[in-house]
């Protein structure tokens, strides 16, 4: 029964969790990280764009953002820091059209996404000589993480040793629903520029048309993801790629951490009851947190899900030292 207590507090001046959530996104800097790009031509003759920072290690991390994130997120940059201090060189991938450049094909990137996390893994063991590789993921890259666990556990590849995933909508209908107007405006807004350099390209396929009227999660993707992706609607795309379906699957030491205060999280983004039937996946539920925030000390840069992710991908056997209740 791995679920885990949680030892994480967030400081007395961010007091909810939409200050823990906004504060640290909104003017969080980390130094000293100095990413080499690298882009990636797919199978479909599209590309991704990945990002490293190596310090010369045999192990690697492999880095998934959240949605409309970037390599360049605080939160990506801070975990690349953290793990290169100790000797683990890191690569960051840009979903398509997330690295500055709108991809080519008509497709882009969903929630689902879990083919373009294996193709940048296997290129990343095709062509270095890693012995042992990380998987870290926030939110929607929490998603996509969970899923490639998941689907086909007897594929992933053996150096791939454990992951830990961060404030993941494992349900996304539950999260769609769940997520305040002020937060999915943001998004939409941003989501409209890019489906806006999509249709210069695919003026026939992408119709922008009363865009503005959009409201919620659901209409979007029931307008937009959908139809782009291959999925009959947006209930078609919440039931065939939410993560949660995929955990029992789950076949290496897998950490997941949702606070409890998250304002993108629905009750069924805490799957208590597939972390008690799978040894292999660990549940952490925070009183506290927020959405991707996790800052123990902002002022001193100090983060929780960086140091749980060292803890728990580095420092921990996790088939003994956890106390579980």
């Amino acid at each position: 029964m791995p679920i885990i207590p949680s030892e994480h507090k967030a400081p007395f001046y961010l007091f909810n969790g939409h200050l823990q959530t906004i504060v640290p996104s909104l003017f969080r800097q980390v130094e000293g990280v100095q990413y080499q790009r690298e882009r990636l031509v797919t199978p479909d003759e599209d590309f991704i764009d990945v990002d490293w920072c190596r310090v010369g290690s045999d192990s690697l991390i492999i880095l998934s953002h959240g949605l409309e994130g970037d390599t360049a997120r605080p939160y990506i940059t801070g975990m690349v820091k953290a793990f290169n201090a100790r000797g683990i060189d890191a690569m960051a991938w840009n979903y398509r059209s997330c690295s500055g450049e709108p991809n080519k094909l008509l497709r882009s990137y969903h929630l689902g996404a879990s083919d373009d996390l294996d193709f940048v893994l296997q290129y990343a063991l095709e062509h270095n000589s890693y012995r042992i590789v990380y998987l870290v993921g926030f939110s929607a890259g929490g998603n996509i993480t969970l899923k490639y666990l998941g689907e086909a556990p007897e594929q992933v590849p053996p150096q791939v040793k454990c992951a830990a995933v961060f404030s993941t909508p494992v349900d996304l209908k539950g999260s769609a629903q769940r997520i305040s107007k002020i937060y999915t405006r943001r998004f939409l807004k941003s989501l409209k520029l890019k489906l806006e350099q999509k249709q210069r390209l695919y003026a026939q396929e992408v119709d922008l048309t009363d865009y503005n009227v959009l409201w919620s999660f659901p209409e979007f993707d029931d307008k937009y993801t959908a139809p782009l992706h291959g999925f009959k609607d947006a209930e078609d795309y919440y039931a065939r790629v939410s993560s949660k379906q995929f955990i029992p699957n789950i076949q290496l030491p897998t950490l997941l951490v949702n606070a409890k205060n998250d304002p993108f999280l629905s009750e069924e983004c805490y799957p208590v009851q597939e972390a008690q039937e799978n040894s292999n996946f660990y549940l952490e539920m925070p009183e506290q947190g927020g959405h991707v925030g996790f800052a123990e000390d902002f002022r001193k840069d100090l983060y929780y899900s960086e140091a749980r992710a060292v803890q728990f991908l580095l420092d921990t056997k996790t088939d003994s030292s956890f106390q579980v209740y």
